[in-house]
């Protein structure tokens, strides 16, 4: 079969769900989730039923380009669907963020790169790390690398992952960001993954030793430029993938909440035996958490919508916008943490029971909030740099014009 025929039975497989049916399917998983996130974390990985039921769920056809028989939608949708699938299972929605995100980035590539993935299965996985640490070597017709790349999430059920690594021109200058697609063959994966928070999202690390890839399976990390793609496509990397952490802690968030809505519903005061809920300090407490939360998703909500604005002309997100952008999703971590500290420490004792499912969430919300993406402080200060007339750090809005 080749690659045409394959793909037009891809497009013509299933009808495109709606936006509301697809987080309709992610709310209605949150109950299973939840019962399962205990064995998870336990297990330091997440079962392959569950990323199964992702892709039946039609989770990974999201950000999907139609020629591979995806829906190609708003990155938006995603998000919506990963808040909810957040509010059950840390570790699960973690892994559907990873692997459900470089859908979107196959957009972005040579459409040969797509091919090499999916030709045969367009339901095939891929993992990925960005942290520039190995050595890539500019050679004919591609590249080279070599290293040891930590923190793959989700990398049992990847078949592919992209490695990101920076480029360097022969003076030792840096030219590029790269991100470059490797199959599972050519790597080493190692099991160092032992860490109190996001435990059974897998993020082990990967090895490379001179592995080619060539030039088609790579694309620019920070390149921002016009181009002919569709609209979803239009967007920039770190907009889409950045918010798509922003949004899965957002349900991290909101399970924080759910627990303990549940909990302070039943509870009594232990000296006095009056219900909990007249505590002004319970209530208040709860409505901080929310207005935190709410905030936070309703920010994000507006970055796409606006961001989206602008795609929908063709046009590229200006850099004004961008900038604003960047922190706007930053922040999300930061007061996800606050309202998940807030509740958490009105349940006092017995929230450190590991019994209480208030204690792991607490746990993941901090790992996550440690997530690159959600550096608050970095971000801030890029903004008030910009403001200032400071301009932008090179590599990571876009390219230095001497680079271009």
């Amino acid at each position: 079969m080749n690659a045409n025929t394959t793909m037009t039975t891809f497009a013509d497989a299933k009808p495109c769900p709606t936006s509301e049916e697809l987080v309709a399917r992610a709310r209605a998983m949150v109950p299973w989730l939840r019962e399962q996130a205990d064995a998870v974390e336990e297990a330091r990985t997440v079962p392959a039923a569950t990323i199964q039921a992702f892709k039946d769920a039609g989770f990974f056809k999201i950000l999907q380009p139609t020629r591979w028989g995806g829906y190609a939608m708003n990155p938006i949708v995603f998000m919506r669907v990963l808040m909810e699938l957040g509010r059950g299972c840390s570790s699960s929605a973690w892994n559907m963020m990873i692997l459900g995100v470089h859908q979107w980035e196959f957009g972005l590539m040579d459409p040969r790169a797509g091919d090499d993935v999916w030709g045969e299965d367009n339901t095939v996985a891929v993992a990925s790390s960005y942290p520039p640490v190995g050595k890539l070597t500019k050679v004919d017709g591609g590249y080279l690398l070599s290293g040891r790349w930590p923190t793959s999430s989700g990398t049992d059920h990847g078949q592919w992952a992209f490695i990101g690594a920076n480029e360097f021109n022969d003076r030792g200058e840096m030219i590029n960001r790269r991100a470059l697609l490797v199959p599972r063959t050519q790597y080493e994966i190692i099991d160092d993954w032992f860490v109190f928070g996001l435990a059974g999202t897998g993020s082990k690390s990967l090895l490379l030793k001179e592995v080619f890839v060539p030039e088609y399976r790579t694309h620019s990390l920070a390149d921002y430029s016009a181009s002919e793609r569709p609209e979803p496509y239009l967007l920039p990397f770190s907009l889409v993938f950045y918010h798509a952490v922003s949004s899965v802690i957002l349900g991290f968030g909101q399970a924080a909440v759910d627990i303990y809505i549940e909990q302070m519903k039943s509870r009594r005061d232990s000296f006095i035996g009056a219900p909990a809920v007249l505590s002004p300090y319970v209530r208040d407490r709860l409505g901080n958490a929310v207005a935190r939360i709410r905030s936070s998703r309703m920010r994000l909500e507006q970055v796409m919508a606006e961001a989206t604005e602008y795609a929908k002309r063709g046009e590229l997100v200006p850099l004004d916008n961008r900038v604003h952008y960047m922190l706007d999703g930053a922040r999300v971590g930061r007061e996800v943490e606050e309202a998940t500290l807030l509740v958490y420490k009105a349940l006092s004792a017995r929230g450190i029971y590991k019994t209480n499912p208030m204690q792991r969430v607490l746990r993941d919300v901090l790992a996550g909030a440690n997530h690159i993406t959600q550096n608050a402080d970095d971000f801030a200060g890029q903004l008030g740099g910009y403001l200032l007339g400071q301009g932008v750090p090179p590599f990571l809005y876009e390219l230095p014009t001497a680079a271009a």
